[in-house]
């Protein structure tokens, strides 16, 4: 009911029903954060407890996130793992393919700056979002599901902030 106060500014009761008035923005910002579709991009170890926070003991569905094969059909892109320079154009043409508005959150050490292979290897990129824009950085090597969940809340709340109108 918290949440309903939160997004409904005024309610008022009339001789018919209620009246309920609220922003557009954030109408929109609600359902947008509370139903965000998401595309795994798992390439090494972090791409484990992406997996786990999906499963059954941590259930990121009762946060309304939804896994889906497609981006076309996502709005979030979870990046788990070290980027190499053979995967980058496919990243890059995968987050291309989501809908607006995309979100991208890098998951692990090696998603954020490359992890191990920043110094030693040709063929790791030094993070993620070297090739698309990342709005979530989530720490670890590997970061445990609850980290994955608490990035997502954190996606969650800055989505809640934006506007349509700015966009």
């Amino acid at each position: 009911m918290d949440l309903a106060k939160e997004v409904f500014q005024h309610v008022e009761k009339l001789p018919g029903g209620n009246l309920i008035l609220t922003s557009t923005d954030k109408l929109f910002n609600w359902a947008r954060s509370n139903s965000l579709w998401y595309l795994l991009f798992g390439l090494k170890c972090c791409a484990i407890e992406m997996m786990a926070a999906g499963a059954s003991r941590y259930d990121m569905d009762r946060l309304g996130l939804m896994f889906r094969a497609s981006p076309r059909q996502t709005d979030l892109m979870i990046v788990a793992g070290t980027v190499t320079a053979k995967m980058a154009p496919r990243i890059r043409l995968l987050w291309e393919q989501m809908a607006e508005p995309r979100y991208v959150i890098a998951m692990g050490s090696c998603s954020i700056t490359g992890g191990a292979f920043f110094y030693d290897s040709y063929a790791a990129i030094k993070g993620v979002d070297e090739v698309v824009p990342v709005d979530v950085y989530i720490p670890g090597c590997p970061p445990r599901p609850e980290a994955l969940i608490e990035g997502i809340l954190k996606l969650q709340e800055k989505i809640k902030q934006e506007s349509i109108v700015r966009r």
